[in-house]
């Protein structure tokens, strides 16, 4: 395409803030919450991770879409994002698994994206002042329209997005990773049947499923709305809450059906919302951070072990306000906020980061090994003391 057929685009931010640049991607107008992915690696899982719904993302890697696109690594059916803002994009990308370009899958998906601004300048507004909406548009080149638009937009604090992105049926996972990317050691799992494993569908990204599959679970996933009692009918082994969109504190079903739970004494994993909604489900409190973390390399850790990890999320559970049965395991490294934590006498865990990480480290894998050994012994437990009761 030559350059004199680009469309031009505008990015204006709620704090007035405008950048002008070129368009790709759908015609449009997009409005979300304003953030940056620090990733080099992996933009296709992002912009199919339901747990950017509402957002728009900014790549700080200076160049876009030179791998294009392919249905293999698609994280969930469709993209979740808003927006796209790239520095430069590559609109002639080369790899053998490429499908289409990622300026065609945009448009295949109605979502407006900008580039060819400065996003070092744009990050630094971001970290400085923290995320805000903000708008992309290419049919709307009136700066002072748009920002009226985006001043009118909800903010994400407060905001449930979770009912957008659960599944609306229940339905049976069995595909592990596939043996080309599989990198756990081939005797990481134990023997013994198979375990049944409820997942609670916050947003989940389809490479979570494929770990627990990998480590020998029955994977039933479930709506985010699903009673207590109707989770307990399949009789899991184990509980299983996943990531997701928005503000956890207002996820009310997902806080009140964990906490109900909790008394079924089941073992409990959960990652990132999942996490959160633990947290929230043991009286603790969630807080919205600056900017976020999302990218994949925030170092977590406690004392002497640290993990290189893959996040995305905005909000982090406030240590003060969780309670004495509640063990802090791991912090982030870098602004030393609850990372990971565990109950002291309940076999409930859960991490505020992406064990599977694809893409990304893979140094936190073992924590699928370790819900399934809680699973085991838990289920080892249970006919040990139905054997003494008879």
């Amino acid at each position: 395409m030559a350059l004199a057929d680009v469309k031009p685009a505008l990015l204006v931010l709620a704090d007035g803030t405008v950048f002008r640049g070129r368009a790709f991607g759908a015609t449009g107008t997009a409005i979300g919450e304003v953030v940056f992915n620090t990733g080099m690696t992996g933009y296709q899982e992002v912009l199919t991770d339901p747990s950017y719904r509402g957002q728009i993302i900014t790549f700080t890697y200076p160049e876009l879409g030179n791998t294009g696109v392919n249905d293999e690594d698609e994280e969930s059916a469709q993209p979740h994002v808003r927006g796209v803002v790239a520095r430069n994009l590559c609109r002639t990308p080369s790899n053998w698994r490429m499908q289409r370009t990622l300026d065609a899958y945009l448009q295949e998906n109605s979502i407006p994206g900008i580039y060819g601004i400065d996003t070092r300048a744009l990050t630094r507004i971001l970290r400085s002042s923290g995320a805000m909406n903000g708008a992309i548009s290419n049919t709307v080149l009136d700066a002072d329209e748009l920002l009226r638009k985006v001043q009118a937009a909800p903010c994400m604090e407060g905001l449930n997005l979770v009912n957008e992105v659960t599944t609306k049926d229940i339905y049976e996972w069995s595909d592990p990773t596939d043996g080309i990317w599989e990198y756990r050691p081939t005797d990481a799992v134990g023997g013994g049947s198979p375990l049944t494993v409820v997942a609670i569908d916050f947003g989940v990204k389809r490479n979570i499923l494929r770990r627990l599959a990998s480590y020998g679970c029955r994977v039933i996933v479930v709506p985010a709305g699903t009673p207590p009692e109707d989770i307990l009918k399949y009789e899991p082994d184990g509980i299983f809450l996943s990531n997701g969109p928005g503000d956890p504190a207002v996820v009310g079903d997902g806080i009140a059906t964990t906490r109900a739970l909790l008394a079924a004494d089941k073992p409990i994993f959960g990652i990132c919302m999942g996490h959160q909604i633990v947290g929230l489900s043991l009286g603790g409190e969630t807080f919205k951070l600056k900017f976020g973390h999302r990218g994949l390399n925030q170092p977590c850790g406690l004392s002497q072990h640290v993990e290189i990890t893959s996040q995305n999320h905005g909000f982090a559970l406030r240590e003060e306000s969780l309670g004495p049965d509640v063990e802090i395991t791991h912090l982030n490294l870098n602004d030393r906020t609850v990372a990971g934590l565990r109950h002291k006498t309940l076999p409930i865990f859960s991490v505020q980061y992406h064990p599977e990480a694809s893409p990304g480290p893979h140094d936190a894998d073992y924590l699928f090994a370790q819900f399934v050994s809680m699973m085991r012994d838990r289920t080892a437990e249970n006919l040990s003391s139905s054997a003494t009761a008879r």
